[in-house]
C-alpha cells in the first residue's frame, strides 16, 4: 500500500511562489499517474494538476501557465511548482495516486498541506 506524505505549504504573499513535494512509499509510485487536488474552506475538492507514469501532464484551466507538476520516479517524490500565487488559492492541498489519467479519480491521499497566499 502506497503512503504519500505532502510538505512544503506555508504562507505567501499574492504573487509569490511555494513548491509542494509529496513523498511516497511503495514501489506502485512509479507506474501509478499522480496528482495534487486542493480544498478551500467551504469548497468542494478540486483537481489542481496530474501526470502521468511516462511524464505526460494536466493542469486544471486556473493553474496553466502558473503551476509546474512534476515527479522522480527514482526518489518516489511528486512536486507542485507554484508560482504567481493569488489569496483565492489559499486550500489545504492533497496529492494523491489517480486511477485514471488525465482527470485521476485520486484513490490513496496524503494527510495534506496548508497553503495560505495573503493579499
Amino acid at each position: 500500500q502506497v503512503q504519500l506524505v505532502e510538505s512544503g505549504g506555508g504562507l505567501v504573499q499574492a504573487g509569490g511562489s511555494l513548491r509542494l513535494s509529496c513523498a511516497a512509499s511503495g514501489s506502485i509510485f512509479r507506474v501509478n499517474p499522480m496528482g495534487w487536488y486542493r480544498q478551500a474552506p467551504g469548497k468542494e475538492r478540486e483537481l489542481v494538476a496530474t501526470i502521468s507514469s511516462g511524464g505526460s501532464t494536466y493542469y486544471g484551466d486556473s493553474v496553466k501557465g502558473r503551476f509546474t507538476i512534476s515527479r522522480d520516479n527514482s526518489k518516489n517524490t511528486l512536486r507542485l511548482q507554484m508560482n504567481s500565487l493569488k489569496p483565492e488559492e489559499t486550500a489545504m492541498y492533497y496529492c494523491a495516486t489517480c486511477r485514471t489519467y488525465p482527470y485521476c479519480s485520486g484513490n490513496v491521499w496524503g494527510q495534506g498541506t496548508q497553503v495560505t497566499v495573503s493579499s
